[in-house]
C-alpha cells in the first residue's frame, strides 16, 4: 500500500488516465489514450521500456512486434513465458503511444506518466528483483531512482557499464532498444551478445 492506495487501485487509475490528452504538459496526445502497463504482486522481473509503438497501441500487448521478437530472443524466453504476468511485468516510461514526429519516428515517452505515476507504482512493487531498462529514458529514470546516476548518460555508455549495476537492489540490467534500427550498433559491439546476454538469460531463467 502507498498511503491508502493498493496496487489494484493504482492500476485502475492508470488504466483510466487521460492526463496527456486532457491536462498535457505540452501538446495534447493526438489520439485516444490506451495505457499499456502489466504488473502483478508476484512478478520478480520487470521490463521497463520507452513507450508503446503503434502496433502495441492496437493490441495492448507490450512488445507485440518485431522488436519484441528480438527482446524475447535476448532474454531466452518464449511468448507464453514473456506474457505471463505472474512472472514478468511491464512498465514503460510512457504508458501510451506518443504519436509520431515530423519525420515519422515515434515521439519520446510523455513526461506526464513519469510525473504522475511511476514513483507510486514502483513503491508498490517491492518484490521486483531485477529491472531490464530498455533504452535511454528507462535507464535514466531507474538509475536515478536507485541513486546511481546524477546526470543523463548516453545509452551506449550505460549498457557498456552493465557490470556496475550487479549489486543494486533491484538489480538493473541496461539494454539497447531491440529495434532493428540498432542492428548496426550490435554488430559494432559483439561483447553485448558474447558477455551480457548469457548473464541476462541466466538471470531471466532464475526469476521466471
Amino acid at each position: 500500500m502507498v498511503g491508502d492506495m493498493s496496487l489494484e487501485d493504482l492500476l485502475a487509475r492508470i488504466g483510466a488516465c487521460r492526463i496527456c490528452r486532457d491536462a498535457p504538459l505540452s501538446r495534447p496526445l493526438p489520439h485516444e489514450p490506451r495505457p499499456v502497463v502489466r504488473v502483478t504482486p508476484t512478478a520478480r522481473l520487470l521490463v521497463a521500456s520507452q513507450a508503446p509503438g503503434i502496433k502495441v497501441h492496437a493490441s495492448g500487448l507490450p512488445f507485440d512486434d518485431r522488436s519484441g521478437d528480438r527482446l524475447r530472443a535476448w532474454m531466452g524466453v518464449d511468448r507464453e513465458t514473456f506474457y505471463d504476468t505472474r512472472r514478468i511485468a511491464f512498465a514503460p516510461m510512457g504508458f501510451c503511444f506518443p504519436g509520431y514526429d515530423a519525420t515519422g519516428a515515434d515521439l519520446p515517452p510523455r513526461r506526464e506518466c513519469r510525473l504522475a505515476w511511476h514513483d507510486r507504482l514502483f513503491a508498490l512493487l517491492p518484490q521486483v528483483e531485477m529491472v531490464l531498462t530498455v533504452g535511454a529514458h528507462a535507464q535514466e529514470y531507474h538509475l536515478q531512482r536507485l541513486g546511481l546516476s546524477a546526470r543523463k548518460q548516453p545509452m551506449a555508455e550505460v549498457v557498456r557499464g552493465w557490470r556496475d549495476y550487479e549489486q543494486t537492489s533491484p538489480r538493473v540490467i541496461p539494454l539497447p532498444h531491440p529495434s532493428w534500427r540498432n542492428t548496426g550498433w550490435l554488430k559494432k559491439n559483439p561483447w553485448f551478445e558474447a558477455e551480457l546476454l548469457p548473464v541476462l538469460q541466466t538471470e531471466v531463467t532464475r526469476l521466471t
